[in-house]
């Protein structure tokens, strides 16, 4: 069966808010990149260092800020934030699969759930006790929602994703595959005869409009809930702990770890491979950079970082050796400071 859409380039403006210059009834059936693009697709210049691909680009129309346009040869779309307006195109060209339509008739639920009006929910489902599903929330194949939790409106659980008890989600999330909410915390209490484990009594609370990306886990809380707030965006393979608390329109790479009890503010933007200690702060408006270790808290918003740059084998090595030999270069620095002191 055919997905193609098609749209005149007024259309396409009309939808997104923003001006057309050169031919408004060019017809677009597609979207690419710069270099790649076709007469008969869309593409957009955002990152400045793709510039020169603008010169050659056999795009049928160009998404871009209007000082480019001097160098666009073909038909463009004039928008203040090209790359946004780029995400709103790419909308208009997403072939979604359709959910299944209703409740399987392999899927568990348990009698005392309820479940709202327009809900789908897939192959060999499980519902648990006394949850909520509120009105249009899509669940799909093998996921298990325990006991006493509660999904939002318009909130879509792609397959084989897995709620403990007492997990919230808000409205219009998407929580990708392999997602684990509310599993134990990591609290372990050393003893003489080993490790005593601490019931971990909190929950999870997910806020209106959360992306949670593939394979990523977030642990509840062990006394209060752990708390992701409105418009989060998190990547894949991202580890939460429990009791931290995460603020609005924060967004998160993959592989990052977040230890237990850490707070982050709201506006935040960490890279990566990033590594943030518990029991420490970070206001709001933060940039990491990607792999940044985070010790102490940051009290002051800009960008920061920490990993070591790429550098060749040979000269890293040397640059090794350096920072080890610090420690003694410090304590001689100091003696001949002590000794010019006593000098003068």
């Amino acid at each position: 069966m055919s997905h193609s859409k098609s749209y005149t380039l007024a259309e396409i403006a009309e939808k997104l808010g923003v001006k057309v210059h050169g031919n408004p009834d060019h017809e677009i059936q597609g979207i690419a990149a710069l270099n790649e693009a076709a007469l008969h697709q869309i593409s957009f210049l955002d990152n400045p260092k793709y510039q020169p691909q603008l010169l050659n680009t056999k795009a049928g129309a160009v998404i871009l800020a209007e000082k480019y346009l001097p160098d666009c040869p073909n038909n463009a779309l004039i928008s203040e934030h090209p790359y946004v307006t780029y995400a709103k195109a790419a909308q208009l060209f997403w072939h979604k699969p359709e959910p299944y339509t209703g409740i399987h008739p392999s899927a568990i639920i348990d009698e005392t759930a309820f479940i709202g009006k327009d809900v789908s929910i897939g192959p060999f489902a499980v519902i648990g006790r006394r949850t909520k599903i509120l009105d249009g929330a899509i669940i799909g194949a093998h996921c298990v929602v325990s006991d006493d939790c509660e999904i939002g409106a318009e909130t879509e659980l792609m397959p084989r994703v897995t709620l403990y008890h007492e997990v919230s989600v808000g409205a219009q999330c998407v929580i990708h595959s392999g997602v684990v909410l509310g599993s134990d915390g990591f609290g372990f209490a050393p003893g003489k005869d080993g490790y005593e484990k601490i019931p971990q009594l909190g929950g999870v609370k997910i806020g209106d409009n959360v992306e949670i990306g593939a394979n990523t886990t977030i642990d509840r809380g062990a006394l209060n809930d752990t708390v992701i707030a409105k418009g989060v965006k998190l990547d894949n393979q991202i580890q939460i702990g429990h009791n931290v608390k995460i603020g609005e329109n924060t967004v998160i790479a993959g592989c990052t770890g977040i230890a237990g009890s850490t707070e982050i503010g709201s506006n935040c933007m960490i890279g990566g491979g990033s590594c943030i200690n518990g029991h420490i702060k970070i206001t709001d408006q933060v940039m990491l950079l990607g792999m940044t270790g985070v010790i102490n808290s940051i009290n002051t918003s800009g960008v920061y970082g920490s990993a070591t740059p790429l550098l060749p084998r040979t000269e890293w090595q040397k640059v090794a050796v350096r920072i080890r030999q610090l420690n003694d270069l410090a304590k001689t620095v100091q003696t001949l400071k002590k000794d010019q002191t006593n000098t003068d």
